[in-house]
Order: structure tokens, then sequence, then C-alpha cells
């Protein structure tokens, strides 16, 4: 019996071990074979796949996998397949294919920006932008120094819908999108009191960005949905669940120097709950908020661990007290208007994983990408390479439980860059925020930049470290498992968690200075340094002084360049039950190497008026606005 004439059954079944490129070699072979590959459910697979490793789907607009044709399916599943392969040997290329797959509206605005591999659009006249995001590949929100906020139609570069809070300035906190609701969730925040302590205020505006149905002529409309106000240092605001209006933040208690946790379990009702967590906060310690299974989980990663703290949601119930004030922001604020914290509430549960660091030196071969513009002096510009360890890393404070007695395990690796010197200077946690299938692990992506100060010139020199997690971050028990979704608590995962990889070789990134906020408190002077850095899942760009004979670190300021960086996917639970990939000497699988690029700009962008930085990995899309008021679209492949 020959291949062609197997059972449907049997052939989608060897399908399975099958990637991308081995379906297109099959659909060369025979009539046959192309006919069975070309089909939604060998496609579904392969962007199963995929989506196991947080390699998002280009689709257009909020268009859900269920929603689009097969032969869509299949060129986004082919599109996202060339980046990642691409991505991995070369620099991303400008790009020559449409942005957009085949919709009833994708023909609107082609002609303007068709056979340019980059657009460029408009941002709100004689503002400044202060935050930039893409909503889907159709749309861009921004918010301006001033505070408004406002949606662009990315292909008729047309302002849609726009919200003016003309009172006084506000800054855009936190957004999500949520593509079942066709909606876009944000935070706006303003300080009352500028004070850092614990009689800081804040109040904080949530608002909803509703978009009509795809078939509708109407605009999206900013909704506001509720109102808080805060005390204490806040630290950031988590938008958990949406469709369960359920809100948390992290607040800085500096009379005991521990975390605060404030949480709205339904914002629709004038309850808020305030307790202090009894976590110590340290000033090298990076922060997120998951919601996992009905607990808020505190994440916090330290400079050598990482840190899980346990909050079921029905344990914080009976801290709930009534919230005055909520959308009522013409009245006068009164003390007991403004939370205070009702009680010490340790976590019901915590857990914690050490890192595991790369081995010193660099990875052979790797290196930076030169183009050949560029004069051949660069410094080397790699990834560490991290080494394999035999047996599961174990958790901190309790025994390991992988492994052999026999084992000769190496000694842990130290931390290249440890604290002090080095600090991060920002942390940017990435959950997937892509439309998904079933049975995809829910993973999480951490890329910190560390920054090293020189008291003697001045200087700061950067390099990125990241990583990816899962909740929990050490192997569950049993009673853990029972109410966990299919293949996220798979222990054999854990040899590819908190595994650091390191831009190896320091560089300097380009900083733009941000004016504080105007709340009339004189406290709060001076310009903020931001880096001009953006990452994805697994990816991350910035706009780097580049490196010339000469300067301090070898840096010419008068270059600036635009980087890159693919990061290793992670591999799951699903890769290996297939057999995808290769396995190491040590048990777990072989490190891949990676290349910082450098990406081509168009000659019309100075890099040096550059204000936000972007990027969205499922378009292959570099997002910038710049001084000038215009936004480029830089699409690459």
């Amino acid at each position: 019996m020959s291949l062609p004439t197997l059972p449907y059954d049997l052939l989608f079944h060897i399908a399975q071990y099958l990637d991308v490129d081995d379906i297109h070699s099959l659909q060369a072979t025979c009539k046959s074979l192309r006919s069975f590959t070309l089909t939604r459910p060998i496609y579904r697979s392969l962007a199963h796949a995929l989506l196991c490793r947080s390699r998002p789907l280009p689709l257009p607009a909020f268009r859900r996998l269920a929603d689009i044709s097969t032969d869509n399916l299949i060129k986004a599943v082919d599109r996202a397949h060339t980046f990642e392969k691409a991505w991995r040997v070369r620099a991303p290329r400008p790009a020559r294919s449409s942005p957009l797959l085949t919709t009833p509206d994708s023909s609107l605005g082609a002609g303007k920006h068709q056979g340019r591999w980059y657009i460029k659009i408009s941002a709100p006249p004689n503002e400044e932008i202060d935050w930039l995001s893409p909503i889907t590949a159709s749309y861009t929100l921004c918010a301006t120094k001033s505070g408004r906020v406002v949606c662009w139609d990315v292909a008729r570069d047309v302002c849609l819908a726009e919200w003016d809070p003309s009172d006084r300035k506000w800054e855009l906190w936190k957004c999500r999108v949520e593509f079942d609701e066709r909606a876009v969730y944000f935070t706006m925040a303003r300080v009352l009191k500028g004070s850092y302590d614990d009689n800081r205020v804040m109040e904080f505006v949530l608002m909803k960005l509703a978009f009509p149905p795809e078939t509708a002529i109407a605009k999206p409309t900013f909704l506001p949905l509720t109102s808080f106000y805060t005390t204490g240092v806040v630290m950031n605001v988590f938008l958990l669940d949406p469709p369960k209006r359920l809100l948390s933040a992290f607040v800085w208690l500096a009379s005991s120097n521990t975390i605060g946790l404030y949480v709205l379990l339904d914002w629709d009702k004038d309850e808020y709950i305030y307790v202090d967590t009894g976590v110590g906060c340290l000033i090298s310690s990076n922060w997120s908020c998951i919601l996992h299974n009905d607990q808020i989980v505190i994440h916090s990663e330290e400079a050598d661990a990482a840190y899980q703290h346990f909050y079921p949601l029905g344990a914080l119930r009976g801290y709930s007290r009534p919230r005055n004030g909520a959308l009522k922001l013409s009245i006068f604020i009164r003390r007991h208007h403004l939370p205070s914290v009702s009680a010490r509430l340790p976590p019901i549960k915590s857990v914690s994983k050490k890192f595991v660091f790369p081995r010193v030196g660099a990875t052979p071969g790797a290196g930076r990408d030169v183009p050949s513009s560029t004069p051949t002096t660069l410094e080397t510009f790699s990834l560490l390479d991290v080494q394999p360890v035999p047996g599961p890393s174990s958790s901190a404070g309790s025994p390991s439980d992988g492994g052999n007695i026999g084992d000769l395990s190496p000694e842990p690796a130290p931390n290249p860059y440890p604290f002090p010197p080095w600090y991060p200077e920002s942390a940017h946690f990435v959950r997937q925020w892509w439309p998904t299938l079933p049975g995809v692990p829910r993973l999480s992506c951490t890329v910190v930049l560390l920054a090293a100060h020189d008291p003697e010139t001045h200087r700061t020199r950067f390099a990125l470290a990241q990583h990816y997690f899962k909740v929990p971050i050490t192997r569950p028990t049993n009673a853990d498992n029972s109410g966990s979704s299919a293949g996220e608590d798979d222990g054999n995962e854990d040899d590819e968690m908190l595994h650091l990889w390191y831009v190896s070789t320091p560089f300097e990134v380009v900083c733009v200075l941000d004016s504080p906020a105007d709340n009339g408190d004189d406290e709060d002077t001076g310009d903020r340094p931001r880096p001009l850095v953006a990452v994805d899942f697994g990816h991350a760009v910035w706009v780097e002084y580049a490196a010339e004979p000469g300067g301090v670190y070898g840096v010419d300021a008068s270059r600036l360049c635009l980087r890159f960086v693919t990061f290793p996917p992670v591999h799951t639970t699903n890769d290996r039950q297939h057999g995808k990939g290769h396995a190491s000497n040590g048990g777990g699988r072989t490190r891949e190497e990676a290349i910082v690029r450098t990406l081509e700009i168009p000659e019309e962008l100075d890099l040096d008026g550059v204000e936000t930085i972007n990027i969205d990995q499922s378009q292959g899309a570099v997002i910038l606005s710049v001084k000038e008021g215009k936004i480029f679209i830089l699409r690459y492949e």
C-alpha cells in the first residue's frame, strides 16, 4: 500500500509529526497528497503547533481563527512560519507581499500604500505622542502627552475616535485587546497628590474602546466604565479579566516596604479590596500579575530567582469594603472616599524557582549581523548559550525531584549580570494576547533591560535578558492539577522555563525624556529617561547608538540604528510528543543560536526624532512615532 492510498485517519496521524516545510514537500509529490494537505484540519494542526511556540498568526482586524476561510488559514500559517524560520537565520527584510489576508474590506486604502514596504500615517496634530500601540493590523491607539487618546485607521489614515478629558493631564497606563468582544480596555491615570509615600493619591479611569460589528458602518466609540482612587505609590494596574470585570493593582506601601494588593472583583460594583500582602519590595525586583484558575498570582523576579504568590478570589472577598467616587470625576475628594489597607493578608501559597543562567562564553559562530553598508569594526554581539542541565531545576527551599542519584550534574552557572552593578531599567512582561486555540499552553515571556551606570563617564550600558515562564513556575501537585487546562501544567516543560538568554555584549540604547505628570506638586520635578525598546513574545527591537571606533564604549552618538533580535522559541510538550526538534546529550533540547540584526529603515525616517517604538510580530511590523507628527509602520518579512 502506497502512502497516498492510506486511510485518511492514518495520514492525518502521520501529519501530526510533520512541520510546515514537511507539508510543503508533500504538496509537491502528487495531486493526491497535495489535496490531502491543503485542508483545514492539517493547517489547523500546524497553526496549533505555531501557537504552542508562541508564534501568533497574522489575522486581519479582530478576526479569530474560526472566522477565516481555509485559504486564508493556509496563508496565515505559511506567513507566520516564514517569519519564524527566516528571522532565525537572517535579518528581517523589507516586505514585498501584502500585509493583510484577503478580506471583504482589504482593498480599502490599498491603492495609497500599494507597492511600499512601509507606510506613513498621521498623528494627532500639534501633539507629542506619549504611548503608541497597534490594535490588530488595521488600527493604532495612541495617547498624547496632553492626555488625549486617539484611535487611527491605518488603511485610510483617518482618526476614527477620540477621548479628550480636556481638564487635566492623564497618562495611559495599561491596555488589553479582547478579540471576542471586538474591544480594547485601557486605564488612564493622573496624580492628585504627588509625594512618594503612603500619602500619594492617584485617580484612575477605566475605559473601553468598542468596535462595531464588521459589517456595520458605525465608528468605534470610547466608553467610560468606572473610576477609582488609590493611596500609596501605585506600581502598575492589571486588567486581569475584562469580560468578568476583574482588575488589580500593585501598590508600594512605603511605611512597611511591602506590596499592597488593590482589587476590584467587579468594577461595576462600588466595592474594593486593599490588603497588605507582607511581600517585601526590593529595588531590584520586577513585578507582574496573572489570573490563574480563579487565583490572583503575584509574580516577582529578583536577580537569581522568580517567585509566585497566590491569592484565591474567594479568600479576598472577605476583605471587601464600599468604594466611593466611581465615575464622579467632578466631585471633591474627601478623605473617607480614599481607600485604606484593611488588613495584612499573607499569600495562601508561595512558590519559587531559581533561574538557569548561561555558561560563561558565547555560542560559537553567533554574533551581530553586519550589513554591507556597515563598517566591519562592529563588536561581536551575540546571545549567550544556555547549556542543558540534567534534571529539572528544583524550587527554592525544596529538594530536587529530578535526575538519578548517580547523575554528576554541573554546578549552576552564576548570574553574568548581578545586582549590583546591573539593575533592571525596565521590565516587559508579555502574555499571549493573540487569538488562540484550545489546548495551547498559557505561557508568559519576560524581557528585562538591564543597565549599569559608569560614575566616571556618566554613560550607561545596557543588556537584554529574556526567558519564558508559566503558572505555577514549579511542578504542580495533584491538588494543583485538578483545575488546570490541558497541557498547561505538564512537568516536562520545566526544562524550558526560566532559562535566561542574554544579548551578551552591552550596548547603549537611545533614551527619550518624559516630562512628569502635571499634578501641581513640586516633588515631581525633572524629566524621566525612557529607553526606546519594545518587545513582543520572543522578540525585541530598539534604537541604538551605532558602535563606531573612538566613542565611549566604542559608541559614536552621532549615528543611530534600529536593532532587532529573535529569541529562540519555547519548545513545549506538544513538540516533544510529536518528535519535533533535536535532543541534546543532556536530555534537553539543543539551544539555538540567535543574532542581533540591524534593520533597514526608510531614508525619510530620522531615528533621532523617534518618540515611541512598538512591535507587532504577528504582522512583522515595527511602529515608530516621530516628533514631526507622523507614525511610521515598517513591515518586514
